[in-house]
């Protein structure tokens, strides 16, 4: 038998749905992911969502803070109040990442547009593959410009740029094309989320070019917003006013302000370096296959591919001579069966996505050609033959070396003897498996890659998805599935070594391994902090190692891991590299590029040496031009309160969420009869539900809670519940069935009656496109006593039975105090929007402001030169220069009249327009009212 009553449990669904404060709403959604949750993502969040009436939002926190985690809560809260037009832009290598965090946290669906889907959905009968009403719609940059007359037909709820700092040259005419593609496609867009570690790279004109991109209306011009503030930003007072307008824009928090908040202690990161020289016959295939992909004539690669093929390449050689020989063996039938070389011929890197194939027939042409063609088919044969007769890897036999004295360090600094191994080639992984198996480690490797149809992958995988069919475990994704299983081998004491690739490494969370090994090392400083990234973030409790490899046979490489190293000091440190550098180097110098063109055109140690010297230089005078006092000023000082602000978000939200799981789990007691409740938990037909996703995990049982996909029980009782009309009642509360606190407050109220009635009472505004429901509960005694709403509240959560019969109640006396509630609720949701109002009209009127500004300093200007030409003709020494000086100035005067006559007429016009978007926020600030009687009825509390 329940301990709770229908009418009760009509109360809780109704309680667990309401929209009341935004914090409660966001940490409720955070409740149902499966992310640990910090204050700073909530306040954020918060931040994102805080008034229907804005356009978008900057999220600027520091590099390892969890953007990704705040965007998705925006996206998981639009999604709850079914605002599903959802747009993600993103760059193209970090779809798939996005598209898993989205699933395996939050539960969201979504898709990636690219053309071979749009191709595939238009086939189906789709004409706007971007027209999609239950899934987010994920895509790269280039592909949005590329769609933007298909993107801009659909009305999106909410777009969310990652890495929007790509967008911060919009204002620019030259350089900024792809931008303003980008942010015409998603113009009509309710509102928009920019995500930026690096928001300003160069100059504060970025800024401005952001500014655009969320709101047109936010600044004026970018002559006015150079003039106000790029022109004078020496001047304290200047940066004051311009921090205090994009406060309302911005929203950033510092790594160092969570960790003294406490809520997230951030670890050090310790370096290994393992030296290595390669055999000679290792040297012999390096400097053949080096001096091949040297040739400026090569005719065995398409040459639309020739950067693409011949970097793949050296990856490969710098990986394994065992990947070198099957991926020669690969490129040479292709070359025998009269195919050019493209990406491809590189099946081994998981990286590239579109391949264009080519034949023999499109470059061919004459004997020459084909004479040399079969020279290099010879030349990649002998390589090829050097590779198959090498049968151990010098690197090889320094993973062992380190790897032990790696466990070792990790183990003293707290961790387990548990090491991730990356490398960028699937062949590499396959012999560093058999390697690792071969040398104390049997049985006790996990492999990670974008495939994993291994035998031994697809045994863990059918043996995890047994031990967890029919539980929240399963997302019905394969992929997904495949790695969870993987990760969970890793985690467990029967895996020490887990081997990734880059495809295999996307989107997984490590932190329980604390020892990361890149045995090759990507050139592309960004990944590799993204590598480090999957075991030193939050959550790690423990000092990371990162162990690397220097072949020191190999000037060019040593430079490299220099340039890593000491440079960009990636590998130690709290925190490594930051945002703030790697966004600067990125945005300016393809090191990527610029590396490969050092190994392909320098054939001399000395020639290697200056190459890497030219590019240092570079790389530290890019880093020397940053504003950082500017960036210091405007982002990392917006308030000095933040570390407090933090602490008591994180208590609210710690104390919502307790009242907020203990009204779920009275929810399940209500509706679930025969259900077996717990303290934190709750067994149903066989099945054990738990209230957070950790004990689920740690229990393999549902996890219980009102999640975006409204497909779970707990949805199902919400449903039923609030479908429910409950009539009127006798209820009797039992005070001693209590079984979690006490209300000390309802004690004097043992043995008395009275009358309750729970109402819901909803406001509109915003066109109807913004909704607030809250739940008030209304009780007195039979003596006229009020209790105080919160109490009556409590009333509610006490154990309960219905009492015979169908008592009498005098609802009259809730009509005036119904009213008067409902008007108080009214008056405190009118002063929210007049602060939403006066927030909109004082940014108009800066705007306006700023285009007045502008318009007038042309008038100015022209005053100026009048007055400077009166001093100069003043001085003219005869009649006929004067008379020629007077007509001059006769013409610069008209000139300036017209300016000034231009100046109020365009000034009338930008008064309109403001006083347009006036009525237009005026209109969507138009509030409406309802209000519901869920249920009466007579109380009578016993103890």
């Amino acid at each position: 038998m329940s301990a709770f009553t229908p009418h009760q449990g009509t109360y809780f669904a109704y309680w667990l749905t309401q929209t009341g404060k935004l914090q409660n709403q966001i940490s409720r959604t955070m409740a149902a992911a499966r992310v640990d949750m910090n204050p700073h993502q909530i306040e954020a969040a918060c931040f994102a969502l805080k008034s229907p009436l804005e356009k978008g939002v900057l999220l600027a926190d520091e590099v390892g803070l969890g953007k990704t985690i705040e965007a998705s809560l925006v996206m998981a809260q639009k999604w709850a109040e079914h605002k599903k037009r959802i747009l993600l832009v993103v760059p193209a290598s970090l779809r798939k990442q996005w598209e898993q965090e989205l699933q395996d946290k939050f539960e969201l669906p979504s898709i990636i547009i690219d053309s071979k889907v749009a191709g595939r959905l238009k086939k189906e009968g789709l004409s706007n593959p971007f027209d999609q009403i239950d899934k987010i719609v994920i895509c790269s940059y280039e592909y949005v410009a590329s769609q933007k007359d298909w993107v801009q037909l659909i009305d999106w709820n909410l777009v969310v740029f990652d890495e929007a700092h790509k967008l911060r040259n919009i204002y620019q005419n030259s350089s900024g094309k792809r931008a303003k593609a980008v942010v015409k496609a998603t113009k009509g867009a309710e509102s928009r989320v920019l995500l930026s570690a690096t928001p300003i790279q160069n100059n504060l004109m970025e800024l401005y070019g952001l500014s655009r991109v969320i709101d047109e209306h936010y600044f004026g011009d970018a002559k006015s917003f150079r003039n106000l503030y790029v022109n004078r930003q020496k001047d304290k007072n200047t940066l004051d006013d311009l921090k205090q307008r994009i406060q309302p824009l911005c929203h950033r928090t510092l790594r160092r302000q969570v960790q003294q908040e406490g809520g997230i202690n951030f670890t050090n990161r310790y370096s290994i370096t393992q030296d290595f020289t390669p055999t000679d016959e290792e040297w012999s295939l390096y400097e053949k296959l080096s001096t091949y992909l040297q040739t400026p004539d090569i005719q065995a690669i398409d040459p639309k591919a020739r950067h693409l093929v011949s970097i793949g390449l050296r990856k490969i050689l710098a990986s394994s001579t065992f990947a070198v020989a099957d991926t020669l063996k690969g490129m040479i039938t292709r070359l025998q069966d009269k195919q050019l070389l493209n990406e491809e011929s590189l099946d081994d890197l998981e990286e590239a996505d579109d391949w264009i194939d080519a034949d023999f027939g499109e470059t061919d042409s004459g004997d020459g050609r084909v004479e040399k063609l079969k020279q290099e088919i010879e030349e990649l044969s002998e390589c090829c033959r050097l590779a198959s007769e090498i049968t151990h890897n010098a690197k090889g036999d320094a993973l062992l070396v380190v790897l032990q004295k790696a466990m070792d360090m990790t183990e003293q600094l707290g961790g387990q003897r548990k090491a991730v191994v990356f490398t960028e080639s699937c062949r590499t992984q396959q012999y560093l498996n058999t390697l690792l198996e071969n040398n104390g480690f049997k049985g006790r490797t996990v492999l990670l890659n974008g495939a994993n149809n291994d035998a031994r992958s697809q045994s863990v995988y059918r043996e995890w998805f047994e031990k967890h069919q029919g539980s929240a475990r399963i997302s019905g994704s394969k992929v997904a599935d495949m790695k969870a299983a993987l990760v969970d081998r890793f985690k467990s004491d029967q895996a020490d070594i887990l081997i990734a690739t880059e495809a295999g490494g996307e989107g997984i969370n490590l932190q329980f391994c604390s020892l990361l090994i890149n045995y090759d090392l990507p050139w592309n400083p960004q990944k590799v902090e993204q590598r480090i990234g999957r075991v030193h973030r939050y959550g790690q409790k423990n000092d990371v190692v990162i162990a690397n490899f220097v072949n020191r046979r190999n000037p060019a490489d040593r430079r490299v891991f220099e340039l890593l190293h000491e440079k960009l000091k990636l590998f130690e440190g709290v925190f490594g590299a930051s945002d703030e550098v790697l966004g600067a180097i990125a945005d300016n110098i393809d090191i990527e590029r610029r590396i490969y063109e050092i190994y392909q055109h320098c054939r001399t140690d000395a020639a290697i040496e200056e190459a890497f010297n030219r590019l240092q230089d570079e790389m530290k005078e890019v880093l020397e031009v940053r504003e950082e006092a500017a960036r210091q000023t405007l982002f990392n000082n917006f308030d000095r309160d933040v570390v407090y602000n933090l602490k008591t978000r994180r208590d609210e939200s710690q104390d919502f969420l307790k009242h907020y799981e203990r009204v779920l789990l009275d929810l399940a007691s209500a509706e679930l009869q025969g259900a077996r409740i717990e303290r934190n938990h709750f067994f149903y037909q066989g099945n054990r539900y738990d209230l957070t996703w950790p004990r689920a995990e740690e229990n393999d049982s549902e996890f219980f809670r009102l999640q975006a996909t409204e497909h779970f029980l707990a949805w199902e009782l919400v449903h039923r519940a609030k479908k429910r009309m409950p009539d009127a009642a006798h209820l009797i509360f039992h005070y001693d069935r209590l079984s979690d606190g006490q209300y000390a407050a309802l004690q004097p109220y043992i043995g008395q009656s009275g009358a309750l009635q729970a109402i819901n009472i909803t406001f509109e505004y915003n066109r109807g496109r913004s909704r607030e429901n809250r739940i008030v509960v209304l009780a007195n005694t039979d003596s006229g006593e009020k209790l105080h709403p919160d109490h009556a509240e409590h009333l509610l959560s006490i154990p309960a039975a219905l009492a015979a019969g169908v008592p009498e109640i005098d609802t009259l006396s809730f009509g005036s105090w119904v009213d008067s509630v409902v008007a108080a609720q009214r008056a405190a949701t009118e002063q929210q929007l007049d602060q939403y109002l006066e927030q909109e009209s004082d940014k108009l009127e800066r705007w306006a402001q700023d285009k007045r500004q502008a318009l007038m300093q042309s008038v100015e200007e022209l005053d100026e030169q009048i007055r400077t030409f009166k001093r100069e003709s003043r001085q003219l020494a005869s009649t006929a220069e004067k008379i020629r000086a007077k007509k001059e100035l006769r013409q610069l005067e008209r000139k300036r009249d017209d300016a000034l006559s231009e100046y109020h007429e365009a000034k009338k016009v930008i008064e309109r327009e403001e006083d347009r978007l006036l009525d237009e926020v005026s209109e969507k600030l138009e509030l409406s009212c309802t209000v519901d009687t869920l249920f009466t009825i007579r109380w009578t509390l016993q103890r």
